[in-house]
């Protein structure tokens, strides 16, 4: 019990160092840094830097044939300010751990200890710690580089916490469990006029007012169950603030959501084919740019009934998910190289939402997320 209560207090020292210090998408080099050190003390056979990015892979090898299992974490904090006011506060203005990869990344770390203390019996264990979560390019740049090959694992696993779930209570669901999502910007060019005289230049007006009003309509238009995609427009604008010049420009963004990478497809074709023929009705050119793609998040059948195992031997509560969640996570493309299993850890009931500029991840659940990572990796690699 005293080796627990250490490793724990050794953790919560250090995910409360790591939110001091946080790191946003494409930019965790220090932090990729800390990760690295950090295997190499416990004792990992292989440390992998510079995967997809900033990434870093930890292997703890047996040297016994069996399983690899890979178990990830992300790298990347965000760009906002932190309101709350807790002693280990963002040092770095502007910049936070508002979504709790801090403490994901602690966990991990207490799996590092856990494998130093106790080696795989059998196979591999691979630590994975992902860059660029947050804009939905870190999965696939680590799934691109040709290193992948060498951690391709037999089963993933990953977790979130999630407040407005008891802290410490699991939940899973087989299948989908996360929406695949992506950002479409669209641009409109016409030409500018003066305000007395509109009909002098060619406004956006109509072919905005007409996309602003179908975009988020187009689930509905197109027949998908209700609940099934979401189209939320971010951000509108049209010309310039001035009262003397009728508008040349506007510009569109909105997120599509869906809940499978196929019918994600389907709703960015059709919001395409709306954007192109609006502007082409009102002799408009247009540019539409897409970013911050994100595959579905499919758990595998036999990779989600381990973890519900695993809560179970660890005594941890598993909950049913009713459905799948609107938010993305790019482990989800994960499912393309392995079975795969993604679950949530409630962050208690009163917890700030995730990207909440008060939120702080609640160092309380790191035991029950150790623990079921580690029944995990010893159920299949003992």
């Amino acid at each position: 019990m005293l080796e627990n209560y250490d490793l724990i207090a050794e953790l919560t020292a250090l995910r409360r160092d790591l939110h001091r210090m946080p790191e946003i998408s494409g930019e965790e080099e220090r932090t990729a840094a800390r990760m690295s050190v950090w295997l190499r003390d416990c004792g990992a056979d292989e440390v992998i830097e510079g995967l997809g990015g900033y990434g870093v892979a930890g292997i703890f090898d047996s040297g016994t044939p069996g399983p690899t299992v890979l178990l990830r974490c992300e790298l990347d904090a965000l760009p906002i300010h932190e309101t709350g006011s807790p002693d280990w506060r963002s040092q770095i203005e502007g910049n936070g751990h508002m979504c709790g990869h801090d403490g994901h990344m602690a966990i991990m770390c207490g799996m590092a200890r856990r494998l130093q203390t106790e080696r795989p019996a059998r196979g591999r264990v691979v630590l994975l710690y992902q860059p660029a979560e947050e804009t939905g390019v870190g999965a696939r740049g680590v799934l691109d580089d040709p290193r992948f090959e060498q951690i391709r694992p037999d089963f993933a696993f990953g977790l979130h916490n999630l407040p407005g779930m008891k802290p410490g209570e699991a939940a899973i669901r087989e299948g989908s469990f996360c929406f695949a999502s992506e950002g479409m910007q669209i641009h409109l060019t016409g030409w500018t006029s003066h305000a007395a005289h509109p009909e002098d230049g060619r406004s956006p007006a109509n072919a905005m007012s007409d996309l602003v009003t179908r975009l988020p309509n187009l689930p509905e238009e197109l027949g998908i169950a209700p609940g099934d995609a979401l189209v939320t427009l971010s951000h509108a604008r049209l010309g310039e603030a001035a009262f003397g010049i009728a508008p040349g420009e506007a510009w569109i963004m909105a997120t599509l959501r869906a809940r499978t990478d196929e019918l994600q497809e389907r709703l960015m074709a059709v919001a395409r084919e709306c954007a192109n023929a609006a502007a082409k009705a009102a002799g408009l050119e247009v540019d539409i740019e897409t970013s911050e793609r994100f595959a579905a998040c499919f758990n595998d059948a036999e990779a989600t009934a381990m973890v519900r195992e695993a809560c179970a031997e660890a005594g941890v509560a598993c909950g049913e998910v009713d459905g799948p969640f609107r938010w993305s996570e790019d482990f989800g493309l994960f499912s393309s190289a392995a079975p795969s299993a993604f679950f949530v850890l409630g962050a208690g009931e009163d917890q700030p939402q995730l990207h909440n500029p008060d939120y702080d991840f609640p160092d309380a659940i790191i035991p029950q997320a150790l623990a079921i990572f580690e029944r995990l990796v010893r159920g299949r690699c003992g």
